[in-house]
């Protein structure tokens, strides 16, 4: 099974990364979540086990 963290932007401009791993489909609906709610810059990227994201500028 491969996972996948999401990097974003909120609305403010502060970075963000998930700290959870999606399967891809439930990476596909949160970023069309953060999306509607205005955050910009929404990545899916996919992860290995254990690894954690940390937010882009």
């Amino acid at each position: 099974m491969k996972n996948y963290g999401i990097l974003w932007t909120d609305p403010d401009g502060t970075p963000r990364a998930s700290v959870v791993s999606y399967d891809k489909p439930s990476a596909d609906g949160r970023k069309v979540e953060l999306e509607a709610g205005g955050c910009t810059k929404v990545r899916v990227v996919e992860t290995k086990p254990g690894e954690a994201l940390q937010p882009q500028a």
